[in-house]
């Protein structure tokens, strides 16, 4: 039996002793016991030596590891899923030296074990919402007051999008209901209580531009229609008054929250990009374009899954962990 309720790293060494843990863990997991075939699901399975199994049907061997994560890698599961554990408990990630370092391999191994789990991150980043959703968009890369003198842009001409990738955003607001019960004292009388049913829940994906062309069609392809769709007067967001309950806050007049309805703001999405920027400024220094979506993946997952304790969000990407990713994709 494996320890169910692990609260540190500590402890996740003591339940992972052993090469043959992970390996059990994982097939129960997985397969619950009863192996399934990656090449076909309906193909009788049978087990022979060193944790592989044979499919009835192709003739192919495969084991827990096939076609996910850790597939063909030299890398112990033993510090895989000390990797795991790191970088979905850390609020803020862990950098590929500071990984490498706790444990035990070459930074550049601990980037592309990072890669390779970042890929798994996506599983929480195309949640259907609905009820009061704030949409908004932010830039990263460089500061203006970082470039070099001749290439810096004057405040009058507004600010600069040229170094910097935009990503487009989606966030569910928590909600909360408000139930009666008997008062527990007096008789014959009810209180009222607010009962949270409803986390907040988001998507986020990195953009070539914040066009209208580019931006609605991730709005109509994940917020459900006649939901209430807070932004702000940026015009891509124009015409979305036909499909949905369209309010919008105007920044422009240092307008933040409605006078007229104190629902109708976008705070709760503006402050999640705060923690994103500071993640990616503060952990990782520099992400490029081409690998930028994986990192945003990462910081939705952690923000989906805040209130969820280390061990479940452990537990999560393990069950999802069959996206298999080659260092040359990641390299060319």
């Amino acid at each position: 039996m494996f320890n169910t309720n692990i609260k540190s790293v500590f402890e996740l060494t003591q339940t992972f002793s052993t090469e043959q843990d992970c390996i059990d863990y994982l097939e129960m997991l997985k397969w619950n016991k009863l192996p399934v075939s990656p090449f076909d699901e309906t193909s009788k399975v049978y087990k022979c030596k060193n944790n592989q199994y044979r499919c009835k049907n192709t003739g192919k061997y495969f084991n827990v590891k096939t076609g996910t994560m850790f597939e063909n890698s030299k890398i112990s599961l033993r510090k895989w899923f000390m990797a795991i554990w790191f970088v979905t408990s850390h609020k803020k990630g862990i950098s590929s030296i500071q990984l490498g370092k706790d444990i035990g391999v070459r930074q550049a191994t601990a980037w592309f074990m990072l890669q390779r789990i970042r890929a798994c991150f996506g599983i929480e980043n195309n949640n259907e919402l609905e009820g009061i959703v704030e949409c908004d968009e932010t830039f990263i890369g460089g500061k203006n007051k970082n470039r070099h003198k001749d290439k810096k842009v004057p405040h009058s001409q507004g600010r600069s999008y040229k170094d910097k990738v935009p990503i487009m955003g989606m966030l569910q607001r928590g909600e909360s209901e408000i139930i009666e019960r008997p008062h527990k004292v007096i008789p014959n009388k009810t209180v009222r209580e607010k009962v949270i049913h409803k986390t907040s829940k988001m998507n986020a994906f990195v953009m070539n531009d914040t066009k209208r062309k580019s931006i609605q069609p991730f709005i109509y392809s994940f917020v459900k229609a006649d939901t209430n769709l807070m932004t702000d007067e940026w015009w891509a967001y124009k015409g979305l008054d036909k499909d949905y309950n369209h309010k919008f806050i105007d920044h422009s007049k240092k307008e933040y929250v409605s006078l007229q309805d104190n629902n109708i703001h976008t705070n709760n999405i503006e402050g999640s990009w705060k923690i994103l920027k500071n993640s990616i400024s503060g952990m990782y220094n520099h992400v490029s374009k081409k690998h930028l979506q994986k990192y945003v993946d990462e910081f939705v997952y952690r923000f989906n899954l805040r209130k969820v304790s280390d061990q479940e969000k452990f537990r999560y990407l393990l069950l999802n962990s069959n996206v298999r990713t080659k260092y040359k994709e990641l390299c060319h």
